[in-house]
């Protein structure tokens, strides 16, 4: 597979949801309401690959240093691993840790096993 060159110029539009909590005065004091903010930035494409390759890097030590764990422990096996990453409007790739991410835009990465 040829990979294609990136200019230098090329950006993807990331559009993300932000929150801000607001204060009101309302009839039975100050309320406080959350706010969702959708922002879009234009992001450098070489950015957010830089990004993600930092990322796959990092979780290939992790996943590297769990299998040698489990080697001690036969009756387990790694068969499976399941990411979900975010990229924010400044292209910073980030682990998503909410649970599940139902409408929001998250990259989900699979990590099976090479047999």
């Amino acid at each position: 597979m040829q990979e294609e060159a990136v200019s230098l110029e090329e950006t993807i539009l990331v559009v993300t949801e932000d929150t801000e909590d607001l204060y009101v005065d309302g009839q039975r004091g100050l309320g406080e309401i959350r706010q969702r903010l959708r922002k879009a930035a234009e992001i450098p494409v070489l950015e957010i690959e830089r990004n993600m390759h930092h990322f796959l890097k990092v979780m290939q030590r992790v996943f590297r240093q769990t299998e040698q764990q489990l080697q001690d422990q036969p009756e387990l096996r790694l068969d499976e691993v399941e990411l979900q990453v975010e990229i924010s409007a400044k292209g910073e790739v980030k682990l998503f840790a909410g649970g599940e991410a139902s409408g929001k835009g998250v990259i989900k990465l699979k990590f099976k096993p090479m047999k």
